[in-house]
């Protein structure tokens, strides 16, 4: 299987590694990440749990991703945990506000594995690995400065980032919000037929104040007896009536 334009970290990291020999080489464990030009150079593997070496695989090594293994070319670096840990990264760093207040963590990014471009990070309030925790998205250019264990951003709260995944309780209150605003309509839409139902007549105020007329103005009056008598006589003369 071709790998994507766009993958998920934490999605790499779960599948297990397969060189081009068919050796196993254990699940994903970390990123290798160089911050300064926010660039995934390739990620690290942990061949077996009674050992403590590490594998490192560049990204430009992987060839295949299938729905559990990654397939990778040539062989991989051998290293330890030691030497992991004084990788730069900006993974699990605290996200900072503008005046220095602590709004989430980086948790997780989406990258490009044809260049290892980072398209952006996620970060979220809570622990990531709690089921339907919110996520935000943060764009490197958002980023002004970064040191180890945290980020430092311009943004005044977590409002300002757009959010990628939503948890429960945040569905919720966006759910609840949108209801209301859709029932302030409502009865906003019936408050004015109402206003403009009372302010319209059910009928003229002219033609209520004149009873109607039982004559015309020249004709002769309905109940006119030369008229009904002269009526009758042409019926009388009428053959077929």
């Amino acid at each position: 299987m071709a790998l994507p334009d766009q993958l998920l970290l934490s999605d790499l990291l779960q599948h297990t590694v397969r060189c081009d020999l068919g050796l196993d080489h254990g699940p994903g464990v970390m990123a290798w990440i160089h911050p300064p030009v926010h660039r995934l150079l390739g990620w690290v593997s942990r061949p077996s749990a009674l050992r403590l070496t590490r594998e490192v695989w560049r990204l430009d090594q992987c060839c295949g991703l299938t729905d559990q293994q990654i397939y990778v070319r040539g062989e991989p670096a051998v290293t330890d945990p030691a030497t992991l840990d004084r990788l730069p990264t900006l993974l699990e760093s605290d996200l900072l506000a503008r005046d220095g207040e602590r709004l989430a963590a980086v948790v997780d990014l989406v990258f490009e594995p044809s260049t290892g471009a980072i398209a952006h990070y996620l970060v979220a309030r809570s622990d990531p690995r709690l089921p339907g925790s919110s996520r935000w998205r943060l764009t490197p250019e958002r980023i002004v400065d970064h040191q180890p264990g945290r980020v430092i951003t311009a943004l005044t709260g977590l409002d300002d980032l757009p959010m990628t995944r939503a948890s429960v309780r945040q569905d919720l209150l966006r759910r609840t919000q949108r209801w209301r605003e859709q029932l302030r309509d409502m009865g906003d839409r019936a408050g004015d037929r109402l206003e403009g139902w009372l302010e319209d007549p059910a009928w003229d105020e002219t033609e209520r104040s004149e009873p109607p007329q039982p004559r015309s103005q020249n004709g002769p009056e309905i109940w006119d007896d030369e008229g009904w008598r002269d009526g009758r006589r042409q019926r009388d003369e009428d053959p077929w009536v």
